[in-house]
């Protein structure tokens, strides 16, 4: 590609404001500035209509730099403003990190409506008001279980988007039951973050759940590549659709996400889901707080571990005997972490490579 047909990027500096990230955000959309990277990247330039690089990584660990234009990250902030009857004037509210999609969607759709948003990432007290904000399940957990003044927050919102992670529906039940408007949003970083709310798609987006049972995307905020992988992004294309690693199906004509294609581990040559055994071991022992994991095992390939947090904390023996008899006599624990609390990411979600490095013993 020709040098003219590219574009300056820059890295978000920890020591910028968030007025001065919503500025350099601005141009970065108007095309009046450098793209805007939410992280290190090792381009030092990108295609002229990519505006901001988010760096994402799957369950795999490989890392990839999302190429987002402005026309996608646009297209999803007026489709979220539009679904949520946002008026130009409201404000939103940022609770979520700025070094993933979520956080930076705040931002766009703050610009969009011509307000800035409440900055709250760090806030301690009693909350401001705001039309409309973002969170992840654990911090709606949080609310729900002691942050009073964050559940006031989120009680006084016209709407409360929650993705990044699934939402359990114990949790959302709870949620509605206390007064928070909550709406669960679906999608990842290559979509401009959610596309699909409480089950449907927004106007203008596709879902399609292919023969493999995998979900594929068609949407307006598609990313343009992966700017260190462009031909394992023109792979994940079909006949104008996304290629999703998730697993799901419609149920009455919603879809429900049910897991993931590379949550699954191959033992004693038998292929087992992390998710369906977490699952299993939540529903069968009441109050246990656990994630599935494997690490590497001569005998078995990967052996299936499972660390458990909490007080409440089920026999081994009895968790396979469960385990055999609803998944298979291959998805038996090999072995159990006891922590205190269970490792999460920015986005709430299991960090299962930290349950394997403290299996493994290889933290320092």
């Amino acid at each position: 590609m020709e040098q003219t047909s590219q574009r300056e990027i820059r890295a978000i500096d920890p020591t910028w404001t968030l007025a001065e990230i919503i500025t350099r955000l601005a141009k970065a959309l108007a095309h009046d500035g450098p793209a805007i990277a939410l992280s290190s990247i090792a381009s030092s330039h990108v295609p002229s209509e990519i505006a901001l690089v988010v760096s994402t990584s799957g369950s795999t660990g490989s890392a990839k730099e999302v190429g987002l234009s402005t026309d996608a990250l646009l297209k999803s902030a007026k489709a979220t403003n539009k679904y949520l009857g946002a008026l130009p004037g409201q404000i939103w509210s940022l609770l979520l990190p700025l070094t993933h999609i979520a956080g930076i969607n705040v931002l766009v759709r703050s610009l969009e409506l011509g307000t800035t948003p409440l900055d709250l990432r760090q806030h301690e007290g009693k909350y401001p008001y705001a039309d409309f904000t973002a969170v992840v399940p654990t911090q709606l957990f949080r609310a729900l279980n002691g942050d009073n003044e964050l559940l006031e927050h989120l009680k006084s919102a016209k709407s409360v988007l929650v993705g990044g992670a699934a939402l359990d529906t114990q949790l959302r039940g709870q949620a509605i039951a206390a007064g928070i408007k909550v709406i669960e949003s679906y999608g990842m970083t290559e979509t401009c973050g959610g596309c699909v709310y409480d089950g449907y798609p927004l106007p203008g987006n596709k879902i399609l759940i292919a023969d493999s049972g995998l979900i594929w995307i068609s949407t307006g905020s598609l990313a343009t590549t992966y700017l260190n992988d462009p031909t394992g992004w023109n792979q994940l294309l079909e006949d104008g659709y996304f290629q999703t690693s998730d697993k799901g199906e419609f149920r009455e004509g919603k879809l429900l996400v049910t897991g993931r294609s590379d949550d699954v581990i191959i033992t004693g040559g038998e292929n087992i889901s992390l998710t369906v055994v977490e699952k299993v071991v939540r529903e069968t022992f009441a109050g246990v707080k656990c994630a599935a994991f494997a690490v590497p095992d001569s005998q078995w390939g990967q052996a299936l571990h499972l660390a458990i947090a909490g007080s409440v904390k089920p026999d081994q023996e009895a968790i396979n005997e469960v385990l055999s008899l609803q998944i298979s006599v291959r998805a038996k624990i090999k072995g159990n972490l006891f922590i205190d609390k269970l490792p999460l990411t920015a986005l709430g979600k299991i960090d299962r490579q930290k349950l394997i490095e403290l299996a493994l013993g290889e933290t320092k």
